[in-house]
């Protein structure tokens, strides 16, 4: 009997992410494919342990499809070894600080208030419990990497790990530069690039290969695949690696998710991906200057990648959550986001978080966010009116009705 409760929640969602515009930074729209494998039979199968070395019978056709999802992150990324199990980009990372660090250890990861992750270090996540976390952030001026003082902490902490990596930092990272220093001090390099996947595999980021020693990521976001994690390492960290993940992390993979990450990677490998990847970009910098234009002030003067961080209370006089209501409220979905620096309390803060690829899986192009950032600005630069909120709901309505996905999907 079909559950007509939970499938009219389904469709709930179905309708509103059609008819939404979606600017999540850590959110996508996957394809039919991924969605079919998310949900195929493989969900049926336990398969604790790896291709060849399982613990159960009958896995001979998902060790066909793990080793597939693992040779494709290889040839994707030129990574040595790749470990595709992970549930979650935070359980790829807790694996590896379980695999390279003993409790206690001291570990620099970027400050969670900076555009760091819970995962690199805060004190109430694992990380921050277990192991002796320090931070480095951004420069009060340039709202960027400090790099030098970044040098100046792993020269003083001698931390056994550095990481790198952000949730919400919209300008380039440079990999090269954190990963002579780490190593000049004697401390691993690891880069967590869940965000920015997508960017690096269509070449529009830096890539942490060769000068990470371990890379995690997840792979949703800009990779567009199933929500999961991986983790990519030189071929001396291997076993560690997959003993941190089976038995120390989990128990048996999730071989339906393994399936989709496989078709994940297979898309980012085609000349169409990398065209998308490059549009994400383009559409973030005409979202950039259409912000701008409207008088928003963003975080570190804008964007190189896919996400922005826009400071709504020196730009409009409200927090962060309000924003995001209110965008709510004409169907545009962001989320709230402290700011560097920020004065507000975590669950107001300062800012909101804003990011492009999700529309331009739908098929937005640089005169769309054109027109999203004066919308925004027609919303929160005004008095909360009827009459705004009408026009605005047109005009998101009238950017909807030129794209469509999952036209053919119904639950209920």
């Amino acid at each position: 009997m079909r559950d007509q409760e939970v499938f009219a929640s389904v469709e709930r969602e179905l309708n509103r992410q059609r008819s939404n515009i979606e600017l999540i930074a850590s959110e996508n729209f996957v394809s039919e494919q991924i969605m079919e494998l998310t949900g195929s039979v493989l969900t049926n199968k336990y398969a604790e342990g790896y291709p060849g070395r399982r613990y159960y019978g009958g896995c001979q056709f998902v060790d066909e499809v793990e080793s597939l999802a693992q040779e494709r992150l290889k040839e994707l990324y030129g990574c040595e070894y790749a470990n595709v199990q992970p549930h979650s980009g935070s359980q790829a990372n807790s694996a590896v600080y379980f695999a390279l660090l003993q409790p206690g250890d001291k570990v620099l990861g970027m400050s969670l208030a900076d555009g760091g992750h819970l995962s690199h270090g805060h004190p109430l996540n694992y990380s921050g419990v277990t192991f002796e976390f320090h931070a480095y952030g951004v420069s009060p001026e340039t709202e960027m990497i400090d790099y030098d003082d970044f040098k100046e902490k792993v020269e003083t902490i001698k931390p056994k790990l550095v990481v790198a990596g952000a949730s919400a930092y919209s300008r380039v990272i440079n990999f090269e530069l954190m990963a002579k220093i780490a190593h000049d001090n004697g401390a691993l390099f690891m880069v967590d690039m869940a965000h920015i996947a997508g960017l690096v595999a269509s070449g529009d980021h830096p890539s942490p290969f060769p000068h990470a020693d371990i890379v995690t990521t997840t792979t949703h976001k800009t990779l567009r695949g199933p929500r999961g994690g991986v983790i990519m390492c030189k071929e001396k960290f291997a076993k560690d690696i997959d003993r941190a993940v089976f038995p120390g992390m989990q128990g048996g993979p999730l071989m339906h998710v393994i399936a989709a990450k496989a078709a994940c990677f297979g898309e980012a490998l085609t000349p169409e991906f990398k065209e998308y990847g490059h549009q994400i970009v383009k559409n973030a910098k005409a979202l950039e200057a259409s912000l701008k234009e409207e008088g928003f002030r963003l975080v570190a003067d804008g964007t190189d990648n896919h996400l922005i961080l826009v400071d709504v209370k020196a730009s409009c006089g409200i927090s962060g959550k309000k924003a995001q209501r209110l965008l709510d409220e004409i169907n545009i979905t962001a989320n709230k986001n402290a700011i560097p620096f920020d004065q507000e309390k975590p669950y107001l803060a300062s800012g909101i978080r804003v990011g492009t690829p999700a529309m331009t899986t739908k098929g937005f192009k640089e005169e769309d966010f054109t027109e999203v950032g004066k919308i925004i600005a027609l919303r929160l630069m005004n008095d909360e009116t009827d009459e705004i909120k009408e026009e605005c709901l047109r005009r998101v309505k009238a950017l909807t009705d030129k794209v469509s996905m999952y036209k053919d999907i119904k639950y209920i």
